[in-house]
Order: structure tokens, then C-alpha cells, then sequence
């Protein structure tokens, strides 16, 4: 499990707490088995334990020791220092210590925690002249694959960096996902115009393992992803997509997950089944893939507008 094999930080605060609460690293160790073995993902597994650390820090004592009214006084600070309506540091506290408290199987009536509200909120989705505009402006060939890889494939950002150029077939036009959550694969379909562009990227940069880590590097893991314009790939692939969103001066909120978004909602748009979608997307519940339902095919619905219908009248009226 080498993405699991994280390279910490010195100043971090998870090495801080390594090295200052006794018997933290074998916590650690505890929380990487047990996640390992739920096909958690590594990032996830370092911002639990991030936020575990913190109030294992506060405390300066092992989290798993801590008393309820020392949680219920740590998530009271959280809430009253809070200058969000997320309140995110609480919300992922209370995971990281929920996480932490089945893992170890510490009783829930000793450490009782607050149930944290979903909030369900719509993708952002670029229209097909944003994507357009996206793929139209000026950048590296390196970038432009890379765009077009998490558009057509759908594509998340740690499938897109670990992607290797064996799980290209172009016979089949396909690609082979092995990084997906939870380690699941999938298998996407590749388009013709992909294809060539795939193809000529790799006839001139001849990456050996690694599609985007033509300089060979031996070794990608969570932190550490090649030699995608950074140091650490995650940061360079998002760097990659907002050069590329400001220079097609689109306005919305994009991130590199958007693309993926907007890959499912074109798919629907275009009459794909989305049992089809889902399994494309590698969603293990349909509900996930349910939400495109409600930022797809408005469109189609623009005779209904109320608005526009009653302008007509009054136009018709007037003139009568």
C-alpha cells in the first residue's frame, strides 16, 4: 500500500504529535490498518488524522484517552471560534474522532459525539461553449491531455495523476481505472479524438510507466506525484486547471472535480442511460448519480418560461 506511506511534514501537526504524545504512532499505525483494510483512501486518512491530532495536541494526551467532557469542551471552542456557516473544522473533527472511535472500537456511550447535517448542494457543470472556451486557449500539450482526459473519462484527480500508459488500449478504445475509490476499477471509454492525442503525447514524451511522469520518477504516492509542474502533483494538477479556467475567462467556481460533473451531466444530456453513467463514474450507489438529474436538460425547458410566455402576451396585446 504505497500511497499509504505518507512523507509528513516536519512543522506538521501529526508529527508534532508523533513526536510529543507517547503512544501516538501506534494510534497512527492502528487507523492506517483499519482503513487500509476498508479501502479507505489515503487522503482521506491523512485529513481524519490531521484533525485527530490537533485536539490530541490541545490536550497534550493520546486521543484515544480523551473524556467526553473533554470532547464536548474541545467541539464547544470549535463552535464558538467558527466564523463560517460550514463550521468545516468542527464537522471534520467530529469525523476524524468518529473514525478514530470505531477503529479502535471505543464504546460510543464514553465518547458520545454530535450528529453532523448533510447538506446537499448541486454541482457546478460547465455548458458545452464552456468547454469549449476551456479546450480553445492556449496552453501545454502536457495540460490540454490532461483537461481532456478528466472531461471525456470523468475522470477524478488522483485516477487522472496514477494513470499508467498500460491502461490505455487503443484497439479497444478504452482506459482501464485501477486508482478509484475505495481501490475499485473501472473501465471508461476512450473517443477517436483522445485517442490520437494520446497517442502523439506518448510517441514524443515516451513515458515508461506513469502517463504524466515522463522524467521516470520510481516512485507516486499521496504527497508526492511525479514531476507534474510541482512538487506535489495534487497541487500541480489544480494549478493546471485554473490557469486554464482564467485564461477562458469563465467565471464560475471550477475545480479540477468539475470537469468531473460536468462529464456526467453531458453524458445524461446526450441521452446516456445513467445506470450506464454510474457505472462509468464508478458510483457504488445510483443515489450519487441521481443528483446530474437536477442540473441536466434545462435546455429543453425554455419554452416554459413563465416569464417569457407573459411578456409574449402583453407584446401580443399591445400591438391588438
Amino acid at each position: 500500500m504505497q500511497e499509504y506511506e505518507i512523507n509528513f511534514q516536519k512543522n506538521s501537526v501529526i508529527t508534532r504529535a508523533i513526536h510529543q504524545i507517547p503512544g501516538f504512532l501506534k494510534i497512527l499505525e492502528q487507523l492506517k490498518k483499519q482503513m487500509i483494510n476498508n479501502g479507505t483512501s489515503a487522503s482521506t486518512f491523512k485529513n481524519y488524522l490531521r484533525y485527530v491530532s490537533v485536539i490530541a495536541l490541545h490536550y497534550n494526551k493520546r486521543p484515544d484517552t480523551l473524556t467526553r467532557e473533554e470532547i464536548d469542551d474541545y467541539l464547544y471552542m470549535l463552535k464558538q471560534r467558527s466564523t463560517t456557516p460550514s463550521l468545516s473544522y468542527f464537522k471534520f473533527t467530529v469525523y476524524g474522532l468518529s473514525y478514530m472511535f470505531r477503529a479502535l472500537r471505543i464504546k460510543r456511550k464514553l465518547a458520545k459525539l454530535p450528529s453532523i447535517k448533510h447538506e446537499t448542494r448541486l454541482p457546478v457543470v460547465l455548458s458545452f461553449n464552456e468547454m469549449m472556451q476551456l479546450l480553445s486557449v492556449r496552453m501545454i500539450e502536457k495540460h490540454r491531455i490532461l483537461i481532456s482526459l478528466l472531461y471525456e473519462c470523468g475522470m477524478r484527480c488522483k485516477e487522472v495523476r496514477m494513470l499508467e500508459v498500460r491502461d490505455l488500449d487503443f484497439d479497444r478504445k478504452t482506459i482501464l481505472i485501477r486508482n478509484g475509490k475505495g481501490n475499485r476499477e473501472r473501465i471508461v471509454p476512450m473517443g477517436k479524438s483522445l485517442k490520437n492525442q494520446l497517442r502523439k503525447y506518448i510517441q514524443k514524451n515516451k513515458p515508461v510507466q506513469w502517463l504524466f511522469n515522463i522524467r521516470g520518477s520510481k516512485k507516486i504516492t499521496l504527497d508526492r506525484g511525479g514531476d507534474f509542474d510541482r512538487g506535489y502533483s495534487q497541487k500541480g494538477v489544480q494549478w493546471a486547471v485554473q490557469q486554464a479556467v482564467k485564461r477562458a475567462g469563465i467565471t464560475k467556481r471550477v475545480s479540477v472535480h468539475t470537469l468531473r460533473h460536468t462529464y456526467a451531466t453531458h453524458l445524461l444530456e446526450s441521452g446516456v442511460n445513467i445506470v450506464q453513467i454510474q457505472k462509468w463514474l464508478g458510483h457504488v450507489n445510483i443515489q450519487a448519480t441521481l443528483i446530474y438529474l437536477h442540473v441536466s436538460d434545462y435546455g429543453k425547458y425554455e419554452k416554459l418560461s413563465l416569464l417569457d410566455h407573459l411578456n409574449k402576451k402583453m407584446k401580443h396585446l399591445k400591438s391588438a
